[in-house]
């Protein structure tokens, strides 16, 4: 240790305080005759720096001391007492900015009293955020000029120049640095210049200059797979941008992109101007070829315009708008294109959102309160076939546009809306419209035992909704109407920590009116039902253990009794209510249809059984199986109308239903397997099956794999999948990490593919390759999406991007993470560096 201490005291055996505010602080520099300064001989700073060495090492023993030692009762007393600093803050105070002092050390210094010092040797100088070391240093004190030569080097924020020769005011930080290199802390960008000009704190200007954020090669001219070269580059740390004049982007060494001047980021942080250029090439519209232009207008507010040429269809023009505030927020998107060469019409569509909370404010009615509006519309019915990616919102075909206004307060809730639909219709797979609500109305009142303890576990409510149903003449034989209603219901939970049981009721009222005449030539109808369920269960636990491994294993029975009587319901129109899927969570219901038109004469017993392993420390659940089994006591005779809206079907009849099995293994973080079958014991087969796996073995690394069958229907393969290919069963090394080379280059396979078993054919395939290099990612991939049973959209997408710079082609990343399950993006920040990682 004492050796140690020695060497580092000796690099620097001169080492003074010289404040540049010279008003605040005295020169600290001993005087000679005649007003010279000059360093003392190089045998009495290492005199002194020994004999200061030797106090620290006595003041250190003397407090350890006092530590070991104790007063009356023992108690040991604190050896270092620790005090808050500001000295590793990332920037300080302008107030205490221009306190700070400065730090000079050498080997040899001369100099006079506020006047010229020059420091040879292993010259250094430091003030909070700035160091500057050279083989030689002048500062004149005078005028605050700092002149260095000789292997000089300055760090400033992390912001590290090297070069032969600098001329700097350590003040205003303006100067000039002749033939450097250069390191930016925060998107480690690299380059060099014939000359830098520093513009003050914050400004920098590079003439003919390189730049690139690939690591440099130690002892070997500097040819990075890309770089940007320019005649001039302005950097600016506030705006953090960058602008190139004269520059060409070489990748590999072949120019690829020149433009008199342009501007690039320095970080995430937004900027106006037009965005790199994005290219699809697709089977149906042709080459795409998109320019976007980014405005940041405000730091709540901003739009992107995104004008695209499609060689075989026109120029389509979109944008898109952005706001935030306090107390709302939302977006606006549209698309037009005029006279579209494969359709001869006008195209276009728009997504608009917006959520305020209005809480506060008079329509609040001094409860919270909120509005939502969310509207979707587009020209045609081929739209959603032709722009299958103009928006997630515009690429299906049941478009919604909805209004609603929500209020709470208490047990209170009000809910108002319209709610309306386009519908894109295929005239070979046409599908049957949904109504409008014009509007719809809904008021809640209730009560539990959460919100009234004299309730003792009895929850109940009161739901009254009206809702005005329409349709576009022709699309329904049904007609449109009104509809009010009133459900009521209660319930009382009686809990012990190894049973339940909750009885529940439940009144139904409905009161249609309609705008035509029935079959029966009634122009109203209603309808009142009650419903009494029983749930009860028990839960078993003990400890178990398998595989070696401790777990907490449970047992818990289930049984669930509902009945409801039948009343006649087919003259009645269905305007919203659907079959439930059967499943695990369905199976314990009183109704087995959504919505209120259809109420299902229900009288059931369902009977199943559920065990899970639990992980005795953590609580994750390890393993969960289940099995359940419905058996009415009576034919179930309400059914749904045919898809023309007229009665049809036929009873339930059969006794026992379909058997539901589940299983969930997820025995480590790695494996995950999942499986949902759906048994019919009268035809000895399943009617529904789902099994589906996930293998996460690390980062980057994910395969997934499902089948699906519906029998009679459909029955599909499904494989997705990110796997490195360099190194296809050990971890994936990274190409490079804040600057510092892990390894080559790094092939990633990565896509989703989905399978038709009867159709024999792939339905949708999203399939490439990703090259991770460090400084730069290449992608190609294959998208084929499914437009209609006899064709398809298929497109190539290829992508470079270059870190910390821009990317340029197509744009694969959205059509990645939304298919392929647990995608990884390989480039992600987390958190932001610090000037501290490059301190020195």
């Amino acid at each position: 240790m004492l050796t140690r201490a020695l060497r580092l005291l000796s690099v620097s055996p001169v080492h003074h305080t010289f404040p540049l505010n010279r008003r605040t602080h005295p020169p600290c520099v001993p005087a000679m005759p005649g007003g010279r300064t000059h360093a003392r001989p190089r045998v009495a700073p290492v005199a002194l720096a020994v004999r200061g060495l030797m106090a620290v090492l006595a003041l250190g023993a003397h407090t350890l001391g006092q530590a070991q030692s104790g007063d009356g009762d023992d108690a040991a007393r604190p050896g270092v007492l620790l005090r808050s600093s500001d000295m590793l803050l990332e920037a300080l105070p302008d107030d205490a900015k221009r306190l700070a002092p400065s730090f000079i050390s050498g080997e040899r210094i001369e100099g006079q009293t506020d006047g010229i010092t020059a420091v040879e040797g292993k010259a250094e100088l430091r003030r909070h955020d700035t160091v500057i070391r050279a083989d030689r240093l002048q500062l004149d004190q005078r005028n605050n000029e700092a002149r260095a030569r000789g292997n000089v080097l300055i760090n400033r924020s992390g912001d590290r120049f090297e070069g032969p020769e600098l001329q700097l005011d350590v003040e205003t930080f303006e100067g000039t640095f002749t033939q450097p290199t250069f390191n930016l802390l925060k998107n480690e960008g690299k380059g060099d210049a014939s000359r830098v000009d520093f513009l003050g704190e914050d400004k920098a200007v590079a003439h003919d200059a390189r730049y690139s954020t690939c690591p440099r090669t130690p002892g070997a001219d500097w040819m990075p797979d890309w770089l940007v070269r320019a005649t001039r580059i302005e950097f600016d740390n506030v705006a953090q941008t960058a602008a190139a004049t004269g520059g060409v982007l070489e990748f590999k060494g072949v120019p690829i992109l020149g433009w008199p001047y342009f501007t690039f980021p320095l970080s995430d942080a937004r900027k106006s101007g037009l965005l790199p250029p994005t290219l699809n090439l697709d089977n149906i519209s042709g080459l795409e070829v998109t320019l976007p232009y980014y405005l940041n207008i405000a730091p709540n507010l901003d739009a992107t315009l995104y004008p695209t040429l499609m060689s075989k269809r026109g120029v389509d023009l979109g944008g898109e708008l952005r706001y935030l505030q306090p107390t709302y927020a939302g977006q606006v998107r549209g698309a037009f294109m005029a006279s579209d060469q494969l359709r001869g019409a006008n195209r276009w569509g728009y997504s608009a959102q917006h959520n305020q909370n209005l809480t506060g404010s008079k329509l609040a009615f001094d409860g919270s309160a909120g509005l939502y509006v969310n509207l979707n519309r587009v020209s045609d019915d081929d739209y959603w076939r032709d722009f299958p990616r103009a928006t997630t919102s515009l690429t299906t075909r049941l478009l919604a546009s909805d209004v609603a206004y929500n209020w709470a307060q208490g047990p209170w809730a009000v809910s108002a809306g319209a709610y309306t639909w386009q519908t894109l219709q295929d005239i070979d797979a046409p599908i049957t419209p949904p109504y409008d609500r014009l509007p719809s109305v809904a008021v809640r009142y209730g009560r539990s035992d959460a919100q009234v303890a004299s309730l003792s576990g009895v929850d109940w409510s009161v739901l009254s909704e009206y809702t005005r149903f329409q349709s576009v003449p022709g699309l329904t034989r049904q007609t449109n109407g009104s509809r009010a209603l009133t459900v009521a219901q209660i319930s009382r939970r009686f809990q012990t920590p190894g049973l339940f049981i909750t009885p529940r009721a439940q009144l139904h009222a409905t009161q249609y009116s309609f705008d035509t005449a029935l079959a029966n030539g009634a122009r109203s109808a209603s309808r009142v039902l009650p419903t009494f369920s029983l749930d009860s269960g028990l839960v078993f636990e003990r400890d178990a253990g398998y595989f070696g491994r401790r777990f907490t294993q449970t047992l818990e029975p289930r049984a669930f009794f509902t009945w409801t009587p039948y009343r006649d319901q087919r003259l009645l129109p269905n305007y919203d209510s659907a079959a439930n899927d059967f499943n695990l969570a369905s199976i314990y219901t009183e109704n087995a249809f959504g919505g209120n038109d259809r109420i299902s004469d229900t009288r059931a017993l369902t009977v199943g059984v559920s065990s899970r392993l639990l992980d005795p420390d953590s609580g994750a659940e390890v393993v969960r199986l289940g099995v359940a089994q419905r058996y009415l006591f009576r034919d179930q005779e309400v059914f749904l109308p045919n898809a023309s809206g007229l009665p049809g079907g036929d009873p339930v009849n059969e006794r026992l239903s379909d058997i539901l099995l589940a299983a969930r293994v997820q025995w480590s973080s790695r494996w995950l397997t999942d499986a949902n079958v759906q048994y019919s014991p009268g035809n000895r087969e399943s009617v529904r099956t789902t099994l589906s796996g996930r293998y996460t073995p690390s980062n980057f690394r994910v395969v997934s794999a499902a089948y699906r069958l519906q029998r009679g229907s459909s029955e599909q393969f499904d494989v997705g999948w990110q796997w490195p290919l360099n190194d296809l069963f050990g971890e994936p090394a990274r190409t490079e990490v804040r600057g510092r080379a892990l390894g080559p280059g790094q092939w990633y396979s990565v896509g989703r593919i989905n399978y038709s078993v009867p159709d024999r054919k792939i339905v949708d395939l999203v399939a490439g390759f990703e090259f991770d290099a460090g400084c730069w990612l290449g992608r190609i991939v294959l998208e084929r999406l499914q437009r209609s049973n006899a064709s398809a959209n298929q497109r190539i997408l290829f992508q470079l991007e270059f870190s910390g710079f821009s990317r340029l082609g197509s744009n694969p990343l959205k059509t990645l993470k939304d298919n392929v399950p647990r995608y990884q993006y390989l480039r992600e920040e987390i958190n932001p560096p610090s000037r501290f990682q490059q301190y020195d």
